[in-house]
């Protein structure tokens, strides 16, 4: 009975990895609900503790119980250690445990490192893992030491040592959680030009994914990039620039934000805000106060996200480019999808459709069932929806006062939105084979 039950968790890679992240998050659960993982005088129930250990595991930072004054050093360590094994994936530190202890890794887990880390083949995946953690940790070593640095100049060493590390691997791994405490963020440091800049720097490289990261350091031997790099780079510098124009003209006026700041402050705010919502969800600013237009900016630059095999969530900003060219196509009257001169396979377009009419479908109705549970404002709950399910961490202020019900909606959108919509569906039945036949073809009317 047990090997069938063990057979059925193992014979398909997205289930297993389903079931892996739900076991990480469990763990994660009974560890934060230990009082040694809480500040003296501070208490949590076993809701809010699945809530937190969700939102690191799932690299979200959405929470209902603040990181810097509710829990305790143990506590802080533990939710790191999940955004860690979340961003880099429980494969993939699984993996390095095994190659330090001299133990092949089988094909299962190969598949199932494949399905992780979102690549098409099973060729390189060991080489692969070992450059995602060592591009990942080299990457958090150095933004941890620029942050500490920094923080030394407000705080004693010890803690700066403390804030530089949890922030750095934080940021890069786009968690969004905070130790500055009442729920702020970092909101101290929006006229700082070294930490806004240096967050702007993790959350790219974070948000690229680590083939294109590998592809960016091999560019000086190879002097090329591949067609997935350029179009993850192209459409994240293009996301990033135009989000900021647009954020810095709608909110230029708005004395709740951008008003009182001078025209350095209001460019760098609008840099971070328009890369914080790909998946990041750190701020300097009230969320809550931006105008309705700048939040439904940010749900739009949400929902697309970040890139493929990245720490971030969203549809991806492949797939959002390979919508725009499909569209476009239809318009021109040409029968190839054609992206920087490279036809699109069909297959392709008709996943980016599918990836996207899932997700919309997934935050439609997370909204619809947070508008019963929840007594706020249309934009409220579908920006709040839409942060959980993109992994993002960015609260419109609804998170802290979600009722148990609106809770748990929350940790399905999380969890769903970190597995991605293709995982989730290979999880709940296998795929099946190509068929035999094909039906007669139909015309219908369309638009």
């Amino acid at each position: 009975m047990f090997k069938k039950v063990r057979g059925w968790f193992v014979s398909s890679p997205p289930r297993a990895l389903t079931i892996g992240f739900i076991v990480i998050i469990l763990i994660g659960t009974v560890l934060l609900k230990l009082p040694v993982s809480l500040r003296e005088g501070q208490s949590i129930d076993w809701v809010d503790a699945l809530f937190t250990s969700a939102s690191a595991t799932c690299v979200t930072g959405l929470v209902v119980l603040d990181t810097g004054t509710s829990f305790s050093t143990f506590g802080h360590w533990v939710i790191l250690a999940l955004v860690q094994i979340g961003g880099l994936g429980f494969m993939t530190m699984g993996t390095l445990f095994a190659i330090f202890l001299r133990r092949k890794v089988s094909l299962k887990e190969r598949l199932i490192l494949q399905e992780s880390l979102n690549q098409n083949n099973l060729e390189g995946i060991i080489k692969l893992v070992l450059r995602v953690i060592y591009y990942a940790l080299t990457i958090e070593l150095a933004g941890s030491l620029l942050f500490t640095l920094r923080f030394m100049l407000d705080m004693p060493p010890g803690k700066a040592i403390y804030f530089g590390i949890f922030h750095g691997v934080s940021i890069f791994n786009n968690a969004g959680f905070d130790l500055f405490g009442d729920y702020r963020s970092m909101a101290n440091y929006i006229s700082d030009p070294f930490v806004n800049l240096l967050s702007i720097v993790l959350i790219i490289l974070g948000g690229l994914g680590f083939v294109v990261l590998a592809d960016l350091v091999e560019y000086r031997r190879n002097r090329r990039l591949s067609l997935h790099s350029k179009v993850a780079i192209y459409t994240t510098l293009l996301l990033f620039i135009g989000g900021a124009v647009v954020i810095l003209l709608f909110e230029y006026t708005n004395q709740k934000t951008f008003g009182p700041l001078n025209m350095a402050d209001k460019i760098m705010a609008s840099l971070l805000h328009s890369m914080t919502p790909r998946s990041a969800g750190i701020s300097t600013i009230d969320v809550a106060s931006l105008r309705q237009a700048t939040q439904f900016l940010l749900v739009i630059l949400m929902f697309i996200g970040v890139s493929p095999g990245s720490t971030g969530g969203g549809i991806k900003t492949t797939t959002f480019a390979v919508l725009i060219v499909a569209v476009l196509a239809v318009f021109r009257g040409r029968k190839d999808v054609v992206l920087l001169r490279h036809r699109i396979e069909p297959d392709r377009v008709y996943k980016a459709i599918t990836v996207t009419l899932f997700s919309f479908i997934i935050v439609v109705v997370g909204t619809m069932l947070l508008s019963v549970t929840e007594s706020h404002s249309f934009m409220v709950v579908l920006f709040e929806a839409t942060s959980a399910f993109a992994t993002v961490g960015l609260s419109a202020g609804l998170t802290p006062e979600l009722t148990d019900i609106g809770k748990f909606i929350v940790i399905v959108l999380m969890f769903m939105g970190r597995l991605g919509p293709f995982t989730l569906f290979y999880a709940v039945g296998p795929r099946k084979g190509k068929t035999l036949y094909r039906h007669a073809e139909g015309k219908i009317i369309i638009g």
